[in-house]
């Protein structure tokens, strides 16, 4: 009848936009959940209203082969009316689209996993583009035109989607001559329905990584330059176009999302940063955002893949030093109305302690000043002379974090396979030492120090889970979904014990003879623990072994240790307390806190500054020939003997202050360095050879080097 056809066209849409298989997508926008629509009434009215009937496709049956003949001949004959007439035909409107590009004319393909577009043809159309007669290329910009000029009314189909497809992969749009066809492009697919959005994100990520990676350039270029036109007339002003920058940034998060759901990613996470959103106000951005959230006011806080870690810890800083800053002046105004004399220490965290209590000064002093922790570190050691000019700071933290992270001392453990650091499971009453290792991490962060800890990612995800500190005290902070990824990040053997009892072909309950009871040692003594109430009656079969390996992952990682992390979290989110973190990434706070582990030696050479020497000097000229040489084993080797960590702080090797200095030693002498100057002083070699072996010593042999 009638009705069961009607049924029968609403209902394919529904099964077809979310089919079962396909993994979640991260949001695109971080209000943006994705929600599982599975049943017809949860879907939005887009795709429930019943599909307008789709036009009929003219057939065009040109094959790649014959394009590739006709534009032989044209280059040849310098006859390109075939070629002219090609073009013109196909870009003329969607339906010209599909009749050329997609495999079956008729064909629906309403699958997330094909978008039913002949790839190989549409790369030989759009690669031969650009050598074509300007007139062409001009007819096929026009055709663009008139396609997104026309009327559109109602729902899409996913014959638009397709032309949308193909047409954001046309390399002309490189030239800022066409930004405002592209621009009108980019507003018409943001505007799609989210469920169109979705089948964009799949069908983007099976483009070959070459022309994925130019696509995103291509969008990230076309940002820049409406935000900073190399020539005041080149684009249409700014108050006329103030969408171009939210749609273009929209299409980036489609492309971030299908990076996101490959996996592997098709390119790192890093190179969808645009650098150039460094030289504007973000903080103007950042405010937008606190004040609007995710609403219609766009803000690039709302895609924060697009900034980079050097612009998300300024506005930490920013953000923390605001604080900071009313902190001190509500602190002055108590003090002038009382009419006190005003000490210049209220603008500074001043740290006193000794060295040979060293942890325990730093822990009493960090709790007691624990309202000043947002304000500028400033250390002094008891009973030395010595101005903190950052040199005191940093080598306060070198020792600390020595220190604490020394296995004798308990609290942490060296896990020798994946070569970083776990909280130890030991129960203790008081946990405000882990509180302190949080605490130096956000101080860290805050004063621009990179510290030399090995967490595993997975303790930086804890770490954001959640975001800020909840509202409420009794809220789980720390507890993030744990897979067996994580735990091979970490306990590489047990993980792969775990993986295969999940793979065991055979009797599961009586070869591993397992029940949901487990042991762990704590201080020499084995304890047991129940992963489920009654755990130690249930045995472990082939039927809740993933339950069992579930339950298992999370006592290791997250139950175990609740304490001690929770302790951690809390002492990280007292400096670092800004609604900033939301934007960051796992690997960015990573970033943050050790600094970054991609090494410049030539940047560091044009920051260096020397002191006596001159960069022309000999010794000079044969050490930058020596360390831009080595290996980056031997230059990672040579930060850490400067300057106690082989990364970089965020922003650079700028900001690192690296010195060298002259020593007047005869040139038998090795080198020394002061780690806390990130200085390093050479004796006045004469000749490559000797400088080369004589530092290759001295970094080499530099591990648990006394501090200088």
């Amino acid at each position: 009848s009638a009705m069961s056809v009607l049924l029968v066209t609403i209902k394919a849409p529904a099964d077809s936009v979310f089919p079962v298989r396909t993994r979640r997508l991260p949001p695109i926008c971080s209000d943006v959940r994705q929600k599982q629509r599975l049943s017809i009434d949860t879907l939005p009215p887009e795709v429930k209203a019943p599909f307008p009937s789709d036009p009929i496709i003219p057939l065009r049956t040109k094959t790649t082969k014959e394009f590739q003949e006709d534009m032989e001949r044209a280059v040849q004959s310098g006859d390109w009316r075939e070629v002219r007439e090609f073009y013109l035909t196909t870009f003329d409107s969607f339906i010209e689209i599909n009749a050329a590009f997609k495999r079956e004319a008729n064909g629906s393909f309403n699958t997330i996993d094909d978008s039913g577009v002949n790839a190989k043809f549409v790369n030989a159309v759009y690669d031969a583009l650009l050598s074509t007669p300007q007139d062409i290329q001009k007819s096929v910009l026009k055709g663009i035109i008139n396609s997104l000029l026309r009327e559109w009314k109602g729902p899409r189909t996913k014959d638009d989607l397709r032309a949308y497809f193909i047409l954001v992969q046309n390399p002309q749009y490189s030239s800022t001559s066409t930004y405002v066809i592209y621009a009108h492009l980019l507003r018409q697919i943001a505007a799609l329905s989210e469920a169109d959005h979705h089948f964009l994100v799949h069908w983007l990520k099976k483009l070959s990584a070459r022309r994925f990676r130019q696509l995103v350039e291509r969008l990230l270029q076309f940002i820049s330059t409406r935000l900073f036109p190399a020539e005041p007339d080149e684009l249409p002003p700014l108050a006329k176009c103030s969408w171009w920058i939210p749609s273009a940034t929209k299409v980036l998060g489609l492309f971030n999302a299908a990076n996101s759901v490959s996996s592997p990613p098709i390119m790192p996470f890093t190179d969808f940063y645009n650098i150039t959103l460094e030289h504007i106000d973000f903080m103007e951005e950042y405010r937008t955002w606190q004040n609007y959230g995710n609403s219609n006011r766009f803000s690039f806080c709302q895609f924060p893949f697009i900034l980079s870690t050097v612009v998300k810890k300024a506005i930490i800083q920013k953000d923390s030093e605001q604080q900071m800053i009313s902190q001190a002046r509500q602190s002055l105004v108590s003090k002038v109305s009382r009419r006190q004399r005003v000490d210049m220490n209220l603008l500074f965290l001043n740290i006193k302690v000794r060295r040979a209590q060293l942890l325990s000064d730093s822990l009493d002093e960090l709790t007691r000043k624990r309202c000043d922790l947002k304000k500028k570190l400033r250390v002094t050691f008891v009973g030395e002379a010595g101005l903190d000019m950052g040199g005191l700071t940093k080598e306060w933290f070198l020792l600390l974090v020595r220190q604490i992270f020394h296995t004798d001392y308990g609290m942490f453990t060296y896990m020798k396979d994946s070569r970083c650091h776990w909280f130890s499971s030991w129960k203790c009453d008081n946990y405000s030492e882990f509180q302190l290792v949080g605490t130096l991490m956000g101080l860290a962060v805050y004063n621009s120090i990179a510290l030399d800890i090995h967490f595993p990612l997975y303790c930086y995800r804890k770490l954001l889970t959640p975001p800020t500190v909840p509202c409420d005290q009794n809220a789980l902070v720390g507890m993030a979904t744990a897979t067996l990824d994580d735990l091979q990040q970490i306990m590489p053997e047990m993980a792969h014990g775990l993986g295969e009892l999940l793979s065991y072909e055979g009797n599961v309950e009586e070869d591993f003879y397992l029940t949901f009871q487990v042991f762990q040692e704590e201080m020499g003594v084995v304890k047991s623990y129940n992963l489920k109430p009654g755990g130690d009656r249930i045995p472990v079969t082939k039927q809740n072994r993933k339950e069992y390996v579930q339950l298992y992952i999370d006592f290791l990682l997250n139950k175990s240790i609740y304490k001690q992390f929770a302790a951690f979290y809390h002492g990280f989110h007292s400096v670092c307390a800004s609604d900033a973190l939301m934007l960051l990434r796992p690997e960015e706070v990573e970033m943050l806190v050790c600094g970054s582990p991609e090494l410049d030696m030539s940047a560091l050479q044009k920051a260096a500054q020397y002191e006596g020497y001159s960069k022309t000097d000999t010794t000079v000229r044969c050490f930058w020939d020596v360390v831009l040489a080595f290996p980056l084993e031997l230059q990672k080797k040579l930060l850490h003997f400067a300057t106690g960590s082989d990364r970089v702080p965020v922003g650079g090797m700028a900001d690192l202050n690296f010195k060298i200095s002259k020593i007047d030693v005869p040139t038998d002498w090795l080198p020394i360095s002061h780690t806390c100057f990130n200085q390093i002083c050479l004796p006045p070699y004469r000749t490559r050879k000797e400088l080369k072996h004589k530092l290759t010593i001295a970094i080499s042999n530099a591990e648990g080097f006394g501090l200088e």
